[in-house]
């Protein structure tokens, strides 16, 4: 069984950063790709960001290129999210994943979910 457990989140102003951690349990964290994803009030859960199992192969939304920096260091089981220049539109749940295919955008491809943690960004 694997478990994701995420950390970092909190209250920041506008054009503030924040670093999100997720650390998983599992000696097969080195096999997988791991993604983030955000779920605001009332909206979808949505791909933010996406890293492959080495570390070689990166993928973003749009709307947070430039802004936020997804890494991984597997000998210690940890992914992370790097957010800068961050705005009120950032607000949301922050999840991570555990990818099966790869950096994919789609949930579906995703078996391993944390169980989130609340990123509010005040204007």
């Amino acid at each position: 069984q694997v478990q994701l457990v995420e950390s970092g989140g909190g209250l920041v102003q506008a054009g503030g950063s924040l670093r999100l951690s997720c650390a998983a349990s599992g000696r097969t964290f080195s096999s997988y790709s791991m993604g983030w994803f955000r779920q605001a009030p009332g909206k979808e859960r949505d791909f933010v960001a996406a890293i492959s199992w080495n570390g070689d192969s990166t993928a973003y939304v749009d709307s947070v290129k430039g802004r936020f920096t997804i890494s991984r260091d597997n000998a210690k089981n940890t992914v992370f999210l790097q957010m800068h220049s961050l705005k009120p539109e950032d607000t949301a749940v922050y999840y991570c994943a555990r990818g099966r295919f790869g950096n994919s955008y789609s949930a579906a491809n995703y078996d391993y979910w944390g169980q989130g943690t609340q990123v509010t960004v005040s204007s």
